[in-house]
């Protein structure tokens, strides 16, 4: 069952590495690798590379002790944690997707509990020693995430393409990519000292890869990667160990420099075997010819040297689709396949896919289609093979074009048939001419009478592609054709693609074998089509021009309208101030005139009544100073200042004491000016 759960290995270690030496595995008699030893630490990102069969998935088992070995050491520390995924995931979790990944903090929340647990003790006990491991809790739960762990897994779960309407579906009910999806984000939320990913791409698409991509060349633990994604493998690695010969040869960089100097390593061990051997000619030519003569004695002495002689094993041929060539296909139309205003809704929902589709297919063309997961694609392929009809506008094929279909499903194969009887019903072919053709590709002996149901991913899509080569195509429809193909049989894929002289149409998130393949570049996203003529490259560069004019047209909108804001603001400002100044001198005229009719109104008094006024008004100002003098007292009240609300009433009436007392005082100006 797949798992991405956290673990530890236990055994006697050197802290934050894997060392293996001496490690072998057999399964019978077939041995898979012999006297291995290598050593990964943490910070090293390290690909897996080797020929299906090779035991790159054998090995990675054996280092987190699914598999036994037979011979050897596996030393990881233990106080190390390890996030495994595979290839395929059986989940049958009746857990929601939140849940899911929830649970990949069970530490935390049990750590989350303790800390509320403990905040209730602290109510009723605030000693220094509960305080003290209060602290040490809430420490130990922020060092384990738990304050941004939400936040975590919303992160990691859009960057691998779920929506926020997912989080509440059950596991369940989800697809076999999008569980390994699940088990891949659980992998990645904890940060584990090592991160072992078993084919970590398949399923996602090239967006999702990219953002894999940019997460794990920031990961600070190390990373043992299985990958067949040459891309990938190029913008993650920083070692790359090749299993071959039942043996692992490290390669210090990434995965194009592992391809330049693995040339290399080959010419000179290729130079050298081949000056050995002609040494050993010579020098067995030079025995027989004086093992019985005068020299016996030199003849002896050389053979001595010959047998004591270590001997330089000749470099493995690389393997391949040595045949791999597609038939020549018939002549067609310039025009091989035209679509005009094309859209197609789903008919249950008449949800649109994509609308107002033109694009014109020409001889010679090799067109690669991408997009995100759900945009489309496949359904395009099946609008143009014919087996789905177009919602609205018109599909016209060529004339004298003949499709050939690779599916992603390979529907064309039948399972319940043997590799022999495929070959003499589909085609009419002898046993003879089936089994050169299955030989071709790495079908020999008693392979041929498997039956196909019986076959791996892999092995199928090779059968897939034979067949293909057998029909004579002009027009070659492929939906993800590299999928479960080894990197030897991709390159043989790209090669024989490069040089067929017919057109072909392909869906891949393979972005290494599209940049080798394609000349014209279709994205589908958003329910439309873009159209970039050249390869892969061509199209991410354009992408990025793209993203860059879309940045600075964003930016100089942004500072226009903050000009405009900024201008709009200072207008708004002097409004403002010219509206406050108007305001005061109305106040100021209003407060002119009011005294002006009490100094009129004053002197009209009589010099009797004026007297009263006066006194008065000392009266009141007397009484209004002791209040102030209260009030002064009070706020210096230790006791009151305790009390914030009466504190404030005290100063707000302290405040309108003062306004009182300057108000009294104008008055008796008046009174005495009069």
């Amino acid at each position: 069952m797949a798992t991405a759960s956290l673990r530890c290995i236990r055994s006697v270690l050197d802290l934050g590495s894997i060392k293996v030496s001496g490690l072998c595995k057999a399964f019978g008699i077939d041995e898979l690798f012999n006297d291995v030893s290598f050593e990964i630490k943490r910070g090293e990102r390290v690909g897996f590379v080797g020929a299906n069969g090779a035991g790159k998935s054998t090995l990675m088992k054996c280092l987190l002790e699914k598999v036994e070995y037979d011979k050897g050491v596996i030393s990881i520390d233990p106080a190390d944690t390890i996030g495994y995924v595979e290839q395929q995931a059986e989940m049958a979790s009746e857990a929601t997707l939140y849940e899911e990944l929830k649970s990949a903090f069970a530490d935390v929340m049990a750590l989350a509990a303790a800390k509320e647990a403990m905040e209730a003790e602290i109510r009723h006990d605030h000693s220094e020693e509960k305080l003290a491991a209060y602290g040490r809790l809430v420490e130990r739960f922020e060092h384990a995430g738990g304050y941004d762990f939400e936040s975590r897994i919303r992160r990691t779960a859009f960057g691998l393409g779920f929506a926020e309407e997912d989080m509440e579906k059950k596991v369940a009910l989800f697809s076999g990519g999008q569980k390994t999806r699940v088990c891949l984000a659980k992998a990645l939320l904890r940060e584990p000292d090592f991160l072992f990913l078993d084919e970590p791409t398949n399923h996602l698409d090239i967006g999702m890869i990219e953002w894999l991509e940019g997460f794990l060349q920031s990961y600070s633990g190390g990373v043992l990667i299985i990958s067949h994604d040459r891309f990938f493998l190029d913008k993650v690695t920083n070692r790359i160990f090749e299993i071959e010969n039942k043996t692992v040869t490290a390669y210090e960089g990434n995965y194009s420099y592992y391809m330049k100097v693995r040339e290399q390593r080959r010419a000179a061990q290729l130079s050298a075997y081949e000056k050995q051997q002609e040494y050993i000619k010579k020098t067995e030519d030079y025995i027989r010819k004086y093992k019985a003569g005068i020299k016996s004695k030199q003849a002896r002495g050389r053979q001595s040297q010959l047998n004591r002689l270590e001997r330089i094993v000749r470099p493995a041929e690389t393997a391949a689709f040595n045949y791999f060539a597609f038939n020549e296909p018939g002549e067609c139309a310039q025009r091989v396949a035209e679509l005009e205003n094309v859209a197609y809704h789903f008919p249950d929902t008449q949800k649109k896919l994509f609308e107002h589709v033109d694009v014109l297919i020409r001889k010679g063309d090799g067109v690669a289609i991408v997009g995100p997961n759900g945009a489309g694609k496949t359904t395009f392929l099946r609008l143009l093979v014919g087996e789905l009809e177009a919602t609205e506008g018109r599909i016209k094929i060529g004339s004298r074009v003949k499709i050939g279909y690779f599916s992603q499903q390979h529907e064309g194969l039948h399972m319940e048939r043997t590799l022999l009887e495929e070959m003499e019903y589909e085609y009419g072919l002898s046993e003879e001419q089936s089994r050169r053709y299955l030989g071709a590709f790495l079908f020999h002996g008693d392979e041929v009478f498997r039956l196909i149901g019986a076959l791996s991913g892999g092995e199928q899509s090779r059968l897939a592609f034979l067949k293909l080569m057998l029909t004579g195509a002009n027009f070659l429809v492929l939906d993800e054709p590299t999928n479960h193909l080894d990197i030897p049989a991709k390159e043989a894929v790209e090669e024989a693609l490069s040089t067929f002289p017919g057109t072909y149409i392909t869906v891949s998130h393979d972005r290494y074998f599209l940049d080798k393949v394609a000349n014209c570049v279709l994205e589908i996203d958003g329910g439309s089509l873009t159209e970039y003529d050249g390869n892969y490259s061509y199209y991410r560069e354009k992408k990025a021009e793209e993203a860059r004019e879309a940045e600075e047209a964003a930016a100089e909108r942004a500072a226009q309208e903050a000009a405009l804001a900024k201008k709009a603001a200072a207008k708004a400002k002097q409004q403002q101030d010219e509206a406050e100044k108007a305001a005061l001198q109305r106040a100021a005229a209003q407060a002119e005139s009011k005294k002006q009719a009490q100094l009129g109104a004053i002197q009209k008094m009589s010099e009797a009544k004026r007297t009263e006024l006066i006194q008065r008004t000392e009266a009141e100002i007397a009484m209004a100073e002791a209040e102030l003098k209260m009030l002064e007292h009070e706020m210096n009240d230790v006791s009151l200042q305790a009390d914030p609300a009466k504190s404030q009433e005290i100063a707000e009436a302290y405040a309108a004491k003062e306004q009182e007392i300057q108000a009294k005082y104008e008055k008796w100006e008046q009174l005495t000016e009069a």
